[in-house]
C-alpha cells in the first residue's frame, strides 16, 4: 500500500511540477516577482498533494520569529528536496546559495538564476567564490529578499548531525545580519534519494533568531546546537 501511494505521489508530484514550470516560462523575461509567484506556487502544490495523496499536514512552527528583525538570513536543515520549495511560502521569495550544478538543469535552473540564486564552486578557489561575500551583500541590498543557506552542505537523514560547513559562520559574519535558524523533520516523510514516501507531519519551526557580533566558531556551534536539538522533538 505504501509502495502504491508513493507511486501515485510521485507521478502528481513530477506531472505538476513540469507543468507548473512550462506556464511559468514567459516569466524569464518578467520581472523577478512573477517567477518567485510560480516558485510559491509550486510549493503549495506540493503541500496540497501530500495532504491529499499521503495524508501528510504541513506544520509551521515560530513564524513570529520572522516579525522580531527587520533584517535577516536563514539557515536551515537540509534532508530532502521539499524545504526547498516550502520554504518559500512563508519566505516570500528567499535568494538561495546553492550548487553551481544545480543552474544547468533546463527550466528548473533557469529560473533559479531569474530570481537571483547565487552559486559556488565548493572545495575550489576561483574568481567567482574569492568575490562571494561581496555577491551576497551586493544581491540582498538589491533585492531586499532574505538569504536562505542549507549549512550542513547537502541533504541528509533524519537523525544524521554531520558538523555544519564553517561557511554559515563567515556568511554570519560578512553579513551582519540576524540569523534564524530552522530545524525540521522532512527526512521523516521525505527521505532523500528514496522513491518512497511516508505518512506523517511534517514540522518545520523557525527558531529565536541569533543577533550579530558573535565568533564565528561560537555562531555555528550555536546554530548547530540549536537546530538538531529541536530536530530531536520530531524523531
Amino acid at each position: 500500500m505504501q509502495f502504491i501511494k508513493s507511486l501515485i505521489f510521485n507521478f502528481f508530484l513530477y506531472f505538476g511540477l513540469i507543468l507548473i514550470f512550462l506556464l511559468a516560462i514567459p516569466t524569464l523575461i518578467l520581472p523577478d516577482r512573477f517567477t518567485i509567484f510560480f516558485g510559491r506556487l509550486s510549493a503549495k502544490y506540493m503541500v496540497f498533494i501530500l495532504k491529499l495523496v499521503m495524508n501528510t499536514k504541513v506544520i509551521f512552527h515560530g513564524k513570529e520569529n520572522l516579525k522580531k528583525v527587520d533584517h535577516f538570513f536563514v539557515a536551515s536543515a537540509h534532508q530532502s528536496m521539499f524545504e526547498t520549495f516550502a520554504l518559500q511560502i512563508p519566505l516570500d521569495g528567499p535568494i538561495f546559495i546553492l550548487k553551481k550544478e544545480l543552474l544547468n538543469i533546463p527550466l528548473f535552473g533557469w529560473y533559479l538564476r531569474k530570481i537571483g540564486s547565487i552559486a559556488i564552486i565548493r572545495e575550489t578557489t576561483t574568481k567567482e567564490n574569492l568575490n562571494f561575500f561581496e555577491k551576497i551583500k551586493e544581491r540582498l541590498e538589491k533585492s531586499k529578499r532574505p538569504l536562505l543557506i542549507f549549512p550542513q552542505g547537502t541533504r541528509v537523514k533524519l537523525d544524521e548531525q554531520p558538523p555544519f560547513k564553517k561557511g554559515v559562520g563567515r556568511i554570519y559574519k560578512a553579513l551582519n545580519l540576524p540569523c534564524i535558524p530552522v530545524a525540521l523533520n522532512t527526512g521523516k516523510v521525505w527521505p532523500k534519494n528514496s522513491f518512497m514516501k511516508f505518512s506523517g507531519d511534517i514540522h518545520i519551526s523557525f527558531l529565536e533568531p541569533i543577533m550579530p557580533g558573535k565568533d564565528n566558531d561560537e555562531f555555528t556551534k550555536e546554530i548547530e546546537n540549536k537546530i538538531y536539538t529541536e530536530i530531536k522533538k520530531y524523531y
